[in-house]
């Protein structure tokens, strides 16, 4: 299958038009990516300009877009670092990644000489000029901030490294309707259990993903999660019910290496063939909204605590360092707000 991508411009924005033969495979793989529109007018399907799908489209190896040699050089040794930290393999891709566009940046000046008034720089021709999120901006800090401590006699000050701000935009939650309705929505009894599972355990889809038969502790009602973010094994609670779904799975699916397997046995289930399952499913559903695998998650989170779970075992539960983190679904929850009268009903 051949394909060509570009960066374009499209409508005043920055886009990555993708240009192919027709053929149904890769439309309907095309589909599952996020943002992806359509264009008559192109005759092309275009997406977000970002670094993943830069780096999924191969527009980050062209020719000319290559650090210096002394910081090809720099960037090996940052490489055998992180991975010297035992940091994974996802993290260490997306920081080199972060790093190379930093430096071809700077293609022409020293490492060392680099100062935090070229970091500004860099953040208003390059993040901001490109229209780059802030999710972005800030994986290039933790990227510089990692990778200036490795360097010796540098002139910038990592501490004075700035992030952008933060959003303040709270997590999107279905209500217990809308998630029963998803629930009952697929046909295929796999999918019902997987999307169960992440919704019932509050899980991420890589978690759900990576899960093996044994995992399961169907004596202790647990499901124990190995190497889940930040490396960190952490258990979560078995409902009674999805214990029972899943036995019926395994008598029909028998999986072997992993829980939920693809076509091939013994190979976990495509990740983006589950955001696959979750588009057909919502719209089975009949819900409207753009539904997102994490939206179980924080859904998950916000009904526990609706019905009076302490939010320190909730902050367990989903695996978060920080209470801060899961202080946000306070924000959300409706128990309280439902309870206050509008003075509007006194009028």
């Amino acid at each position: 299958m051949i394909w060509t991508a570009k960066l374009i411009t499209h409508r005043g924005e920055h886009r990555i038009a993708v240009f192919f033969e027709k053929n149904t495979e890769l439309i309907a793989r095309i589909k599952t990516l996020e943002g992806s529109r359509w264009s008559q007018q192109l005759k092309a399907w275009h997406l977000p300009d970002n670094a993943e799908y830069r780096l999924q489209f191969n527009l980050d190896f062209v020719p000319d877009r290559t650090p210096s040699a002394q910081g090809q050089v720099s960037m090996e040794k940052f490489s055998q670092w992180l991975r010297s930290k035992r940091y994974s393999p996802s993290t260490v891709k997306t920081y080199m990644e972060a790093l190379k566009s930093f430096l071809v940046f700077f293609k022409e000046k020293s490492v060392h000489d680099i100062t935090n008034e070229d970091v500004i720089m860099y953040n208003n021709d390059y993040i901001l000029k490109n229209n780059f999120s802030a999710s972005y901006q800030n994986q290039i800090v933790n990227a510089l901030k990692l990778y200036f401590k490795t360097i010796k006699d540098i002139k910038i000050v990592i501490d004075k490294i700035h992030r952008p701000k933060r959003s303040k935009a709270l997590p999107n939650v279905l209500s217990k309707e809308e998630v029963k309705a998803i629930l009952d929505a697929p046909a295929n009894f796999k999918h019902k259990v997987m999307l169960s599972l992440i919704y019932s355990c509050g899980l991420r889809s890589g978690e759900l993903l990576a899960l093996m038969p044994h995992h399961v502790d169907s004596k202790r009602n647990i499901v124990l999660l190995k190497n889940s973010k930040g490396k960190k094994d952490r258990i979560t609670p078995l409902s009674l019910k999805i214990l029972d779904l899943l036995r019926e799975y395994f008598k029909v699916y028998k999986p072997t290496t992993y829980l939920f397997e693809g076509q091939n046995a013994g190979e976990p289930y495509n990740s983006r063939s589950l955001q696959q399952v979750l588009k057909q499913t919502i719209k089975k559903a009949g819900i409207t909204k753009p539904v997102t695998l994490h939206w179980l998650r924080h859904s998950y989170a916000t009904h526990l605590l609706e019905s009076g779970t302490d939010l320190r075992y909730i902050q367990e539960l989903l695996g978060h360092n920080s209470s801060k983190t899961t202080e946000i679904y306070t924000h959300v929850s409706t128990k309280s707000i439902q309870q206050i009268k509008s003075p509007f009903d006194d009028l």
